[in-house]
């Protein structure tokens, strides 16, 4: 069997190795690399690619400590959200399922140096609820997201509006029972003594007309209380129909998604736009100087806000983040493609330039809005298509 056979006992285990968690001491964070050994990491320190990562981050090294920091805590916290909600739980048996992911960004790359920091940090900002234990520290996920918040303040709103409208009701009921015995005199009962003038005579009792009298007339008051709380309701009701305008030409439901989905796409806007094969200019001097201004082929992105580029003079491949590039934007005719704003991803053609107001007019050429033309797109929202 030879050495290069896919199969063999050696290429096997050294797929399920790569496949696994490795030791934390031999990742790299900025390239994002895992080395399977010290050899391995010592040859990547070594490297150019890693050299090139080093110059970018001694530009501005809080920039990235903050990006990953902001990162561990996102993902920490949607981790901490999605698997157990608000129960209270053990930080460490939610860091271990976090670190299971072999693509996780790693606390060394944070500001925090222990996950004891980092629970303390969670418990200052308000995040979670912290408490420590003899057995640890435990946290509970506090939920603040604006839906959630707002289903509860309606759900509070509907239940004291009902309860507001029953209490009218009935306020309304009483006084309208008071007014329709104002003018009347309860008599006050007399009460005797049972006595039998005749022993064999049968026991008859008189029920006076003024109780039922009155019973029936509170009754009755009741009722005409509840038909004047009624009635209003359904006056309001025909007033407000009869005040309604006249009802327009109703539109297709094609016609309407169509409007929601433009209107949607014209108010999003994002802050990252690099998109595979387009071109772009390298702004950067750190780069020992050799490829400032050069123009480059985005090959891939990385996390929306990076990319791996290859520059088009020399065939070097970078991977920089969008602060280090910008669009092109080529002559009349030529292919562009929408990097932000309401046509984000559409292909088009350019059409003109207008240099005071540093926009471009295109005629998208793709999907269901080929053919439309759109004016005054931005120099930052569209780039040359490679």
């Amino acid at each position: 069997m030879g050495k290069s056979d896919f199969l063999n006992p050696k290429a096997i285990s050294t797929r399920i190795k790569s496949k696994g968690l490795q030791k934390l001491r031999w990742y790299c964070q900025m390239c994002q690399k895992q080395c399977r050994d010290e050899n391995g990491f010592k040859c990547h320190c070594m490297s150019q690619s890693h050299q090139r990562q080093l110059l970018l981050a001694a530009e501005n090294p809080q920039q990235f400590m903050d990006y990953f920091s902001e990162e561990f805590r996102r993902n920490f916290l949607e981790l901490l959200r999605r698997r157990f909600g608000t129960r209270r739980v053990h930080n460490n048996a939610v860091y271990n399922e976090y670190i299971s992911h072999r693509e996780h960004i790693h606390m060394n790359a944070t500001q925090w140096e222990t996950l004891t920091d980092f629970t303390k940090w969670l418990g200052r900002e308000g995040l979670c609820r912290v408490d420590e234990t003899p057995k640890g520290w435990y946290i509970q996920y506090i939920d603040r997201d604006p839906e959630t918040i707002c289903r509860q303040q309606e759900q509070k709103r509907k239940k004291k509006q009902d309860l507001d409208d029953e209490e009218k009701t009935a306020k309304l009921v009483e006084q309208q029972v008071r007014r329709g015995l104002e003018g009347k005199e309860l008599e006050m009962p007399v009460y005797t003594e049972l006595s039998r003038e005749n022993k064999d005579g049968k026991v008859t009792f008189k029920l006076q007309k003024g109780a039922s009298t009155s019973v029936a007339t509170s009754s009755q008051t009741r009722v005409l209380a509840l038909k004047m709380v009624e009635g209003p309701v359904k006056r309001t009701g025909a007033a407000h129909c009869s005040g309604q305008p006249k009802k327009k030409m109703k539109k297709s439901a094609l016609d309407e998604i169509m409007e929601l989905e433009e209107e949607k796409k014209r108010t999003s806007r994002t802050d990252y736009w690099l998109q595979r094969d387009i071109i772009v200019r390298i702004v950067t001097k750190k780069l020992e100087g050799k490829y400032h201004k050069k123009k480059a082929v985005v090959k891939e992105v990385i996390d929306k806000y990076a990319a791996i580029v290859k520059v088009i003079d020399s065939g070097d491949k970078l991977k920089l983040d969008q602060t280090h590039l910008e669009t092109v934007i080529p002559a009349p005719g030529k292919k562009v493609l929408v990097l932000n704003g309401g046509y984000r991803g559409n292909e088009g053609i350019l059409e003109s330039i207008n240099e005071k107001r540093s926009s471009v007019t295109i005629t998208i050429n793709s999907g269901p809005l080929k053919g439309r033309r759109v004016e005054d797109i931005q120099y930052e929202d569209v780039s040359k298509l490679a």
